[in-house]
């Protein structure tokens, strides 16, 4: 499917999962070399920048919100720029510039003189992804700042995968953008180039690599801090786990003194203390019952239970 949107100053034009005859028409309009044109037909893996008679390419994959809550998704758009005409193509539905065409269709009804210069669309499409990543980001923030509140109130063992999960998505983010490093960079570079944008576009260019840096610097941040709360968790464990091992062990050296006891007075050898005493019972209890009491007031002074 094509879309166009036309300005005085320059026309975007956008194809989602575009057929090989709409690549064929919009190559023939524009004058895209075989090349690039071999590049649209399909999704690319990897990013890619490359650079023919004055029309540059640009693959790039941007992190997306996936159907569930950690669920890794990569989107790929494909930037095709010359001098007069920006073309991005993707090959599913991309949240961002579906509303960037909304809101331009709006501002067109509103304004019916707007004027968008081709280099402007390109900083605005740019700007629009960068957001949507921004709010991919601090989605995941969010559930890192429910899972930091459950770690906090004793559900250390819950919080173990959730955290692992975030940690993850954050990486994930932070490896997206860092593949889009390069090509961007060059790209930026090329339509500085007098033969697109000039040296005009140099400003532009870094506000948009400013924008990819700041939203990388945020996701590196938020990482830095789901490392901190996996470590943090695993502290509460161990120190959880320790003290239940504490306490069995104290459990265990309470009882092994009046198993001793009681196995002393099971024996049944001759001069057995209170072997004929009717009232054995109640005082080997009440010995152990002491016995109890003295060493749970050692521990207890020594602070090893209570």
């Amino acid at each position: 499917m094509l879309s166009r949107h036309s300005y005085p100053g320059g026309v975007w034009i956008d194809l989602e999962q575009p057929s090989q005859r709409e690549v064929r028409e919009f190559a023939q309009e524009f004058d895209i070399s075989e090349r690039i044109e071999s590049e649209l037909l399909a999704p690319t893996p990897s990013s890619l920048f490359a650079n023919d008679d004055e029309v540059a390419l640009l693959v790039v994959h941007f992190p997306a919100h996936g159907h569930e809550d950690g669920e890794d998704k990569d989107q790929e758009v494909d930037f095709v720029v010359g001098k007069h005409f920006v073309a991005t193509i993707r090959y599913e539905v991309i949240a961002p510039l579906y509303h960037l065409q909304k809101l331009l269709e709006t501002q067109k009804l509103m304004s019916a003189d707007l004027a968008l210069s081709t280099d402007v669309l390109v900083e605005i499409l740019f700007a629009h992804l960068y957001a949507a990543v921004r709010e991919h980001t601090n989605h995941v923030a969010n559930r890192l700042g429910r899972v930091e509140e459950q770690m906090f109130s004793g559900q250390e063992r819950r919080t173990v995968r959730a955290i692992s999960v975030v940690s993850r998505e954050f990486l994930h983010l932070e490896a997206a953008l860092a593949n889009q490093e390069g090509p961007l960079t060059r790209f930026l570079r090329q339509l500085s180039d007098p033969a697109y944008f000039g040296s005009s576009f140099t400003e532009r260019c870094a506000r948009i690599l400013a924008d990819r840096q700041h939203v990388e610097h945020v996701i590196r941040t938020h990482r830095a801090v789901s490392t901190e709360l996996r470590e943090t968790n695993a502290a509460l464990l161990e120190a959880r786990q320790n003290e239940i091992m504490k306490t069995l062990t104290v459990i265990t050296f309470l009882m092994l003194p009046l198993e001793l006891l009681t196995f002393m007075f099971a024996m049944h050898l001759p001069g057995t203390p209170l072997e004929d005493n009717p009232h054995a019972f109640w005082i080997v209890l009440g010995i152990m019952a002491v016995v109890l009491g003295l060493l749970a007031s050692f521990f207890a002074r020594k602070r090893w239970i209570f």
